[in-house]
């Protein structure tokens, strides 16, 4: 077993540690979601709202592993495997720095949770950007169109561009510290752009492509 596979599992197995340590500290409703200005506007049961994200985590675990044993294409994956296992480790690190403001929250801590949440997004933007860049034609992981899947130069123009503008997404997603009720714009209205872009892009080149 791979190293990253190993301190995922100890992540998993530790956030449900945590959640039976501090289940008879918490509030029967607990925390669950917040909008884009801070508010909570959602509540789970605490039984929920601590084993509901380790649960997905374990999922989520169980079908990243799988991808690569059943994709059609899977040694195309193995060529990019190490920033594949880096992006399934910091994604379960991701769920692991949620889980934790939500139990913090609920002990009565307050804070700006889209303030918390902005570098760990910026963070994960900008990784997704360099996993792109680096991914091969597969049927799972990527800007998958009809068009990227259909041709090889179509799927490497696509994801060298790509790759530069989830990575751009990143830095951008930063700005939210400094823009207090923009901070999920500035997220989720690039990665719109993104993907329509892309989507687009690569639509366009296969055309060109077709042509030539």
């Amino acid at each position: 077993m791979q190293k990253n596979q190993l301190i995922t599992i100890f992540i998993i197995l530790l956030s449900f540690a945590i959640g039976i340590y501090f289940y008879p500290q918490m509030p029967e409703a607990m925390a669950s979601h917040w909008n884009i200005y801070g508010e909570v506007d959602g509540y789970m049961s605490k039984c929920w709202g601590l084993f509901f994200m380790p649960i997905l985590s374990v999922f989520l675990f169980l079908l990243f592993i799988l991808i690569p044993k059943i994709d059609p294409l899977k040694s195309n994956i193995e060529k990019f495997r190490k920033y594949y296992d880096g992006f399934i480790l910091l994604m379960m690190l991701f769920f692991f720095y949620i889980y934790l403001l939500t139990i913090f929250w609920s002990l009565g801590y307050r804070f700006n949770m889209g303030q918390f949440m902005i570098p760990a997004m910026g963070v994960l933007f900008y990784y997704c950007g360099i996993l792109v860049e680096n991914a091969e034609k597969n049927w799972f992981i990527g800007i998958r169109t009809p068009w990227t899947l259909s041709s090889d130069s179509v799927w490497k123009k696509t994801h060298k561009l790509g790759g530069k503008l989830f990575k751009i997404n990143g830095l951008i997603a930063f700005l939210g510290l400094f823009f207090g009720q923009w901070a999920f714009s500035l997220v989720i209205v690039p990665a719109i752009f993104i993907a329509l872009y892309t989507a687009l892009y690569s639509y366009l080149e296969y055309q060109k492509e077709k042509k030539s």
